[in-house]
């Protein structure tokens, strides 16, 4: 099983982020971060999709769906979760 505190790091950073944008740029912003969101969360093999909140909630969304995807990387062993948090971190750096 893959050590998840990267993920988490690089999620709350991110997260804190979109708290702390002025409303014009996280207006611009939060379309992206939701959609961030949904895809960590589908990685940890939610069900149901991520509901448009609203923008100043985007940065919350992000850190619950990392979370999330953390504690299912906590059980998960071989490559695939390997693979996930990889492909998670690279989603978060790319913002």
């Amino acid at each position: 099983m893959p050590d998840p505190t990267p993920l988490l790091a690089a999620a709350e950073r991110l997260a804190d982020r979109f708290r702390a944008m002025p409303q014009s740029s996280l207006s611009r912003q939060a379309p992206a971060g939701l959609e961030l969101a949904r895809t960590l969360a589908r990685a940890s093999g939610a069900t149901a999709e991520i509901p448009d909140a609203g923008a100043f909630v985007v940065g919350d969304q992000i850190a619950v769906a990392a979370h999330d995807l953390a504690l299912t990387l906590a059980a998960t062993e071989g490559p695939q979760a390997d693979r996930i948090l990889a492909d998670a971190l690279r989603a978060i750096a790319e913002f």
